[in-house]
């Protein structure tokens, strides 16, 4: 089969956001960073073959502004490349178990690469600290139609060509014990440089990654969610011996009608001591309201307005000082083929 979507935007930032590089780990926004532009986010394709037995396979490539940001690290990638072959992996199923070998997307977080996935225009500061992809082989067992099981080996966190030889493990369930309820508990762990999107094997220590995720269908237009994530680095002579950081992430969504659904999104995240960001001490907040008009099966249309907060002055302004806050605007056209 074959399918695909092309998203198209347009955010308008009253801070001086495009400061950030467009691959930079200390900036807290993923994908809109820009003050006042039009972009093709995305256009993404995936062509697959997956048979509930025997062998199949999945190509994924994503192109578009987006694309740097999800890159993983391969030198023979040019700097800043608006192409991303973001999952291609064969895979063998056999009864309960389906294994798959290559590049796949994480088990961590709410939202997704993908922009149909979401429900937001802008991604959460929580899906922009975790991996994006992984490199490696990943094993899932269906204990029944409630329990699922994962576990994994791979190169880490968004690294096609390793950077250093020890490789991560990755444990994972998903549980959906009553039918309103769907819960999703994944971990990795394995040593990393120090950044969460390092390029180099220098100061190695084992990276925990901790991501639980649940949403509950309260009613027929009405759900909620949830999401919380710990990660912690060993940093071998630093003096935080074991920095981390961790947030949540509240959501809720309801449809008015079948073609009017609103979402609001509510974020904390605590980055003091500065694995994530940079600068210590440093705390998040952020709430974002999206309005969608799903005017037919294939397209949506979308608006956001966003306001970001920090304890500490972050974010650039067009003349003088950083500032605590920034506010955005955002317009989204989804198309999906």
């Amino acid at each position: 089969s074959v399918s695909g979507y092309i998203d198209v935007g347009y955010t308008h930032a009253d801070r001086n956001i495009e400061l950030f590089a467009p691959t930079s780990a200390a900036r807290p926004r993923v994908f809109d960073n820009q003050n006042n532009s039009f972009e093709l986010h995305q256009l993404g394709v995936t062509i697959s073959k997956q048979p509930r037995a025997g062998f199949g396979g999945l190509v994924n490539f994503t192109t578009g502004k987006d694309a740097p940001v999800i890159n993983s690290l391969n030198p023979n990638d040019p700097p800043a490349s608006q192409f991303d072959l973001t999952q291609a992996y064969a895979q063998y199923a056999r009864g309960k178990l389906t294994l798959i070998a290559g590049k796949f997307v994480t088990l961590h977080s709410t939202e997704v690469i993908a922009s149909t996935g979401n429900t937001n225009i802008s991604r959460s500061i929580l899906f922009g600290s975790v991996p994006f992809t992984h490199t490696g082989v990943r094993g899932s067992w269906a204990l029944n139609d409630q329990v699922s099981f994962y576990a994994g080996l791979n190169n880490g966190w968004d690294q096609l060509t390793d950077q250093n030889r020890p490789k991560t493990v990755e444990l994972g369930a998903s549980l959906n014990p009553v039918k309103p309820l769907t819960v999703m508990l994944s971990a990795y762990s394995g040593k990393e440089s120090f950044l969460p999107n390092g390029t180099g094997p220098v100061n190695q220590g084992t990276r925990t990654s901790i991501n639980a995720v649940a949403s509950y269908t309260i009613s027929d237009p009405l759900s909620v969610g949830v999401e919380y994530l710990q990660v912690s680095q060993e940093v071998p002579g630093a003096a935080t011996n074991k920095p981390k950081y961790n947030g949540v992430a509240l959501y809720g969504t309801y449809m008015f009608t079948p073609r009017y659904r609103g979402v609001l999104r509510y974020e904390s995240f605590d980055d003091k001591d500065g694995l994530r960001f940079g600068p210590t001490g440093q705390k998040y907040k952020e709430v974002t309201v999206t309005g969608s008009y799903l005017a037919a099966d294939n397209f949506e249309m979308r608006a956001e307005v966003r306001r970001d907060s920090a304890t500490n002055p972050v974010f650039p302004e067009f003349a003088g000082p950083l500032s605590k806050s920034l506010m955005t605007l955002a317009l989204q056209g989804l198309y999906k083929f």
